[in-house]
């Protein structure tokens, strides 16, 4: 089940190399125009992880401020981290995840290198493959040629690049020409690049190297040395503004020799060709990440000047309409204090006025509202009289 997976999984990729081979001709440059079309598919997704790295490398002053602050409390330090990230809508783990996306396509690569019959040139199933494969090798019994073996009578790991290289050896002979009419889809790859046997793994050129130097053993031992030297690069570029002090500098101290040191493994004990797939997969990283970090650290500082600016602005209008409302009510406390003056000065008014028509019940006589003085007497001319008569 796994088996029939993997070979669905591999099916596209042969067929992008398939169609590369067709157009070139040439192995080498197939592997190369194939890891150009693979970056620009990822493009998207590793723009979006580019830009999160960037914008986690300008959080760093700020994560160790928080870091600083719980340092004697690792619970509250996490928990502050986390909701950091969740206000600035960021998450550790989307800018790396894309990074090992190359590692997948890799595996599905070699096996596409490996085992160029059921995969490269696609029979119509891996069943019917491996029915063409068991043909190829009748063939070659046929004639008294062998290929590649191991312990046991098994095929090497490399038997079916042998079989390829055998029967192309051999096209001219009758078995052979009947068995390419009998099945259209076989291809005599060719897998010299550049003067470099792509087949060939760097491992063996160790050895060969003492009967004479060739420039194909040189180039299959340089092939991993350049792998590596491009990953450090790539990891260098990557790395760049990332924390150079606590857990995560470590860490990414580790990555920086640990990815160099995968790459030279890679170019040493697996075949050439995935060396020019690795070199060529780095040198495009390192030219994207460089791209793609210059792009967004200047993108961010220009969102991030406009968001100051903005905050910036509001703050302004804030202070604006606090200082409007304060005129506002100054001016309603104006009123209100004018018109409680007024309604003082009509009360004291009527209160005065109201004072100087008052009067008492012994100054009023009929209709005469109250008299001066005294209270009237109505005797009071008589009694006069009478005192001057005296």
């Amino acid at each position: 089940m796994l088996s029939t997976i993997g070979y669905y999984i591999c099916i596209p990729f042969a067929a992008l190399m398939r169609l590369f081979y067709n157009l070139t001709g040439s192995y080498g440059v197939s592997l190369l125009l194939f890891t150009l079309i693979i970056k620009l598919v990822l493009l998207p997704f590793q723009m979006k992880s580019k830009k999160s790295m960037v914008r986690m490398n300008r959080m760093n002053g700020k994560i160790q401020e928080i870091q600083k602050r719980y340092a004697n409390n690792k619970e509250k330090m996490g928990e502050e981290v986390q909701k950091f990230y969740a206000e600035e809508g960021v998450s550790p783990m989307t800018g790396c995840l894309w990074n090992f996306i190359p590692l997948p396509i890799l595996i599905a690569l070699y096996y596409i290198i490996r085992e160029p019959i059921v995969y490269f040139m696609n029979f119509g199933s891996k069943a019917a493959g491996q029915t063409v494969l068991a043909s190829a090798k009748e063939v070659l019994t046929g004639l008294g040629l062998s290929w590649t073996q191991l312990s046991g009578g098994k095929d090497g790991a490399y038997a079916q690049i042998e079989m390829i290289k055998e029967l192309a050896s051999n096209a001219d002979k009758a078995p052979v020409k009947e068995f390419f009419a009998a099945n259209p889809n076989w291809i005599n790859l060719n897998y010299n690049f550049i003067g470099i046997d792509l087949s060939r793994v760097p491992t063996s050129a160790v050895k060969a190297i003492s009967s004479g130097i060739t420039w194909g053993l040189i180039g299959l031992l340089l092939i991993p040395v350049i792998s590596a030297a491009l990953q450090f690069v790539v990891m260098k570029i990557t790395m760049k503004g990332q924390p150079t002090a606590g857990a995560a500098a470590s860490s990414n101290k580790m990555m920086m020799f640990t990815m160099p040191l995968f790459s030279l493994w890679i170019g040493y004990t697996l075949p050439a060709a995935l060396g020019v797939y690795w070199i060529a997969q780095s040198a495009f990283s390192a030219v994207q990440e460089f791209i793609l970090g210059k792009f967004y650290n200047n993108k961010l500082e220009t969102e991030e000047d406009e968001h100051q600016r903005q905050v910036e602005e509001d703050r302004r209008q804030r202070q604006e309409a606090a200082r409007l409302r304060q005129e506002q009510q100054c001016q309603i406390t104006a009123k209100q204090q004018a018109a409680q003056k007024k309604k003082a000065a009509r009360a004291a008014q009527e209160a005065a006025k109201g004072k100087k028509q008052s009067t008492t019940e012994q100054g009023r006589v009929g209709d005469r509202p109250y008299a001066r003085g005294r209270a009237f007497s109505e005797d009071h001319h008589q009694k006069s009289q009478n005192t001057d008569r005296e």
